[in-house]
């Protein structure tokens, strides 16, 4: 009898055991909060894309065990705001005022993650939205200033250049995106040793762009779409504006961003790197 009850202990002890394990596992997996910044005010396309953006990572979070919250209000760019998270989204544009820039970059260089979708990259000058924030546009993201873009947004077919980075587990080696209108840099992200391109435009894209102006059509040509700088724990994708009805005015909105299985499993790949830091 005795035996017996000490087996039991024991098995008692093992049970406990492996609970609090998987608990303290579990809770590994639960403990990450992000935070979307976005303005949702210029261009309709863009505003599409945040609208949603604020729609699928709530349920991506609710499926994936993190916490999803969104904010138009910049000023919370600050640290004491900023540390209640382990990740920031710019959704549609990058802070303006110097104090709000401080903070984020203080933030990144604490170790903090962030992902930033297609606009948050745009800086053009001369533009409401210029190239006055040079360790954003050419350290942190590398990329400088926008030079030109694809038009009217269309899919694209995207080949994985690094497939041993976490983001790009379990993904072909090319897939179809959803629509978006692609960006063409001023800086060469090839010729910077901290830049990571994660995936470029494959060639069987082309041509990419309807138009009506040719030079909006791209034949040929090097684009990278989502990237990593080595020193930051960021990731850039250059998605995120959907097509919008223009020509005959009715503003309808006639595609979706998370409408490709293979780039949402791409994103969130990005957003469970980044909060838990594996």
């Amino acid at each position: 009898m005795k035996t017996h009850r000490v087996f039991i202990t024991v098995m008692g002890i093992c049970l406990i055991c492996f609970q609090t394990l998987s608990g303290i596992a579990q809770n590994k997996i639960q403990d990450f909060r992000v935070i979307a910044f976005y303005t949702g005010r210029a261009d309709l396309a863009h505003i599409s894309f945040v609208h949603e953006a604020n729609r699928w990572f709530p349920k991506m979070a609710a499926a994936n065990h993190f916490t999803y919250d969104s904010t138009n209000n910049f000023n919370n760019l600050n640290e004491k705001f900023l540390s209640q998270y382990q990740v920031v989204i710019f959704l549609d544009t990058r802070p303006d005022s110097p104090t709000q820039r401080k903070a984020f970059e203080e933030y990144m260089k604490k170790g903090g993650g962030w992902m930033g979708f297609h606009f948050a990259g745009f800086a053009l000058t001369p533009s409401d939205f210029p190239q006055n924030w040079d360790w954003y546009h050419n350290e942190f993201l590398g990329s400088g200033s926008y030079v030109s873009n694809t038009w009217r947004p269309t899919p694209a077919v995207l080949r994985v250049l690094d497939k041993n980075h976490p983001v790009t587990k379990n993904l072909p080696d090319t897939f179809r995106s959803a629509a978006s209108e692609w960006y063409r840099w001023s800086n060469d992200l090839r010729k910077n040793p901290q830049i990571d391109i994660l995936l470029s435009i494959d060639s069987s894209s082309f041509p990419l762009g309807t138009g009506p102006k040719l030079y909006e059509i791209w034949h040929s040509g090097f684009y990278p779409v989502v990237w990593t700088n080595k020193n930051y724990r960021m990731v850039y994708f250059n998605m995120g504006h959907n097509d919008m009805d223009y020509e005959h005015k009715t503003n309808k909105e006639l595609s979706q961003t998370f409408s490709s299985s293979e780039e949402n499993q791409l994103i969130l790949n990005t957003l469970l790197w980044l909060g838990n830091k594996q």
